[in-house]
């Protein structure tokens, strides 16, 4: 199961390709479970313009696995934010704090093509699928400090 991250439904939606894109891909075609939060549905939404379009992407994604938001996921990206700033690392955007929380609290690998979520993964016990095992999630012990 894994969390698929705007980065990577707006490089699919665009036909860019790269290694997160193929990865998807060859997810999708496997059957595996692939959530999405309200966070990655409203970025991926609002950024349509076309209104069939829109109308198609959001039919595809009801298909996918909608993980909650809590009260605990607010808290626990905060609680991320704050142990990359103590590391010197700057969070230009506390939204992906949140998207990593998820998949923290849900126990899921990201699917992203973000370097923000990088130090998240080194530093904060995110886990990440990785691109060149296709698909397979890469953890990184290190958790909050």
């Amino acid at each position: 199961m894994a969390l698929v991250d705007t980065s990577v439904w707006v490089d699919l939606f665009c036909n860019s390709p790269g290694p997160h894109v193929r990865t998807l891909e060859a997810l999708l075609v496997r059957g595996e479970n692939l959530c999405i939060c309200g966070i990655i549905l409203t970025e991926v939404l609002q950024g349509i313009r076309d209104d069939r379009e829109y109308q198609r992407v959001r039919k595809r994604f009801d298909a996918l696995l909608f993980l909650p938001m809590t009260r605990e996921t607010f808290i626990r990206a905060a609680e991320i934010y704050r142990s990359l700033r103590r590391r010197g690392v700057t969070v230009r955007n506390p939204v992906d704090c949140m998207i990593a929380s998820v998949a923290i609290e849900n126990d899921v690998a990201l699917l992203h093509n973000d370097r923000a979520f990088d130090p998240m993964a080194r530093y904060c016990g995110l886990r990440v699928v990785d691109h060149a095992v296709t698909g397979r999630p890469q953890r990184h012990e290190a958790g909050l400090s």
